[in-house]
């Protein structure tokens, strides 16, 4: 099956449109939102929101799709909802097909009707710092385009709680920083735009400027449970100040006024990474970058939402943009939208100093060999995968390298890197995956916040425009047929090859011991097949694998191995013993309320995915995290654990 395509959208004429809408938007009386957040800590969200309206029935909606979630992901209700009119309570019903739809009538002489929200947020939120996600209380007309629609924000925070967001403050407003029980008051925008503008607020809070010499300005804002983790070492510092100027050089544009990294690091409040025009909603552990163990894991999160910023939020798929948050989204092109996103994520990672080179290369081979293992690419292409996203999402991860997941991810990651290496090569390396993102991304030059849609044949074209190549049929090739192992040719034409050996490489050590302080588990995907809790519970088996083959099933819990009771080194001892053909690796498993004894015939050890250097051959993948700007270097750190 061909991807998607949708008639395309020209520039200008989308340029045009943006504008008079904003025009439009300025000539009426926008929505008044008060979101109340000194309720965080009981993880109740409050909001007044006075909506400007005419007598007779009136459709009101909340936010179902997410722009970034690519499934309905928005509340499927409001915990409560009161509307008043000149002070008397108006009775209200539920769409029977729609559960976001809230139908009202308006009496004669009203002007404008007041909605009382609250929404009780179990994530993003903990004793002291929240999140919000603005659809968590958003309530707006229905079946109008939601660009259309002014809206004026406001935001109360608990005494003392600093905020960070991309949203403009009025003149004299007080920011980052309120007063005791202030509300800080925010210039009008629209439906769309503050759906796109998250805040982020907290005790221990602290804004870092980046990159000062490079325009508009940008902005690190960072909440933490402990005021320790909100002081985030120079090193880190230096290293996402390197990301703005390389993003910078590598996009030569910029769509937004100014941008906020908005950073949560806390064990309670949840992980994040969700995209945003002129921000990104980022959370990662209580001690995600207290050093480099816990760092690594962790190291793409900022990279890969700042470039959403462009690639996704400025360039997007025309079937993943819609005129409201009702209608649902398509998702044939995410292997361009997270796809692309994933590689350019990981390389200016690298470039800007978040993980090193080496690590770099430790990692993509940990990719490559996770899609080459995963056995549902046996009758599920990666378009597939995209197409099917919102079903995708979530859910039990049993035999999930059977029905695949969001492969569109790391199958796009190694795609473009394919791309970029072969550019390299047909150009002998003077032109590269840098020269097509600068056409791509940055079509228009620099603009505020915009969103310029994009259909697969404007991909191909833009392509050509670097290196005439059969793109088209590159690109069919390796995202809508049937393709049993993985894309390693990016690999291969950088100058390295995937191997397996019996030891991890640094780069794995050091995130399996960031996954051990969290509580993880072990890997031994590529021997036996099993991932495992440190418990020896069993989260997922490799279909076909040693371990399928003995009948082992997700969920199991293994109890004991050759005689020994369960432990991560006793299992990795006995891998290791059964390198003797004459030796087995005998298990005692418990199944719901039975127990039962496993053998497994295995004998090829412990193997970890690495990258061989080919000698004589370009190595383009060191050229490419090569950073394009000079980087900054933080002062000399004290040697972390892992070093």
């Amino acid at each position: 099956m061909r991807p998607l395509r949708l008639c395309a959208v020209q520039f200008p004429a989308l340029l045009i449109v943006a504008l008079s809408v904003a025009t439009a938007s300025a000539q009426k009386e926008p929505i008044q939102i008060t979101a109340d957040l000194t309720d965080a800590p009981r993880k109740i969200f409050h909001a007044d929101i006075d909506i400007p309206v005419s007598p007779g029935p009136l459709d009101l909606i909340s936010v179902e799709w997410v722009p970034g979630h690519h499934m309905p992901g928005g509340p499927a209700g409001l915990t409560s909802v009161v509307f008043t009119a000149n002070g008397k309570t108006l009775d209200w019903r539920r769409d029977d097909v729609d559960m976001y739809e809230y139908h009202l009538t308006v009496p004669a002489g009203v002007t404008t009707l007041h909605a009382r929200v609250e929404s009780i947020s179990a994530r993003r939120v903990s004793q002291r710092l929240a999140a919000l996600e603005w659809e968590a209380l958003m309530l707006y007309p229905a079946h109008v385009p939601v660009k259309d629609i002014p809206i004026q924000p406001s935001v109360k925070v608990p005494a003392g709680w600093g905020i960070g967001t991309a949203l403009k403050p009025v003149s004299g407003g007080a920011y980052p920083v309120p007063a005791a029980g202030a509300m800080t008051k925010f210039e009008t925008t629209t439906v769309e735009q503050l759906e796109d503008s998250p805040v982020l607020t907290g005790l221990y809070f602290h804004e870092y400027p980046l990159a000062p010499t490079i325009s508009p300005k940008h902005y690190l804002d960072v909440a933490a449970d402990a005021p320790e983790d909100a002081n985030l070492r120079p090193s880190v510092l230096a290293a996402a100040a390197n990301l703005v100027r390389e993003a910078d050089a590598l996009y030569a544009s910029h769509h937004y006024d100014e941008y906020h990294f908005l950073l949560t690091l806390s064990d309670v409040a949840g992980g994040m990474g969700l995209e945003h025009g002129q921000s990104s909603d980022n959370g990662v552990g209580e001690k995600g970058y207290a050093d480099d163990v816990h760092q690594l894991p962790e190291a793409d999160l900022l990279s890969h939402e700042f470039t959403h910023s462009w690639n996704g939020k400025y360039r997007r798929p025309a079937g993943l943009y819609q005129s409201d948050f009702a209608t649902p989204m398509h998702g044939a092109l995410l292997w361009v939208y997270e796809g692309m996103t994933q590689y350019w994520g990981d390389v200016l990672a690298a470039r800007s100093g978040l993980k090193s080179a080496d690590q770099y290369k430790d990692t993509i081979a940990m990719v490559a060999a996770d899609l080459d293992y995963t056995r549902g690419r046996e009758w599920r292409s990666t378009e597939d995968t995209a197409v099917a996203a919102s079903v995708l999402r979530g859910g039990n991860p049993a035999w999930s390298n059977w029905r695949r997941g969001q492969d569109y991810y790391f199958e796009g990651e190694l795609l473009w890197l394919d791309a970029d290496t072969r550019i390299r090569k047909m150009s002998d390396n003077k032109k590269s995956l840098n020269d097509f993102v600068k056409i791509f991304l940055g079509k228009g030059g620099n603009t505020g916040p915009l969103i310029v849609t994009y259909t697969f044949d404007e991909l191909v074209q833009n392509l050509n425009q670097v290196v005439a190549y059969d793109w088209a049929k590159f690109l069919h090739d390796r995202v809508d047929r049937i393709n049993q192992r993985a894309d390693v040719a990016g690999l291969e034409q950088g100058g390295y090859k995937l191997v397996y050996r019996d030891k991890p490489t640094k780069s794995e050590r050091m995130i399996q011991a960031a996954e051990g302080r969290r509580g993880g588990g072990i890997d031994c995907w590529y021997s036996i097949g099993l991932r495992l809790g440190a418990d020896g519970s069993i989260s997922d088996v490799l279909w076909n694998g040693p371990a399928d083959k003995a009948g082992l099933a997700p969920g199991e819990k293994i109890i004991a191995v050759n005689d020994k009771v369960y432990s991560p080194d006793n299992l990795r001892e006995a891998i290791r013993g059964a390198k003797d053909p004459s030796k087995a690796i005998r298990m005692i498993v418990q199944s719901d309320t039975f127990v039962s004894t496993v053998e497994i015939n295995y004998h090829d050890g412990e193997r970890y995915p690495a990258l061989e250097r080919v000698d004589g051959t370009p190595a383009y993948l060191d050229d490419i995290v090569k950073p394009l700007t000079t980087p900054e270097r933080a002062p000399e750190q004290k040697k972390e654990d892992g070093d």
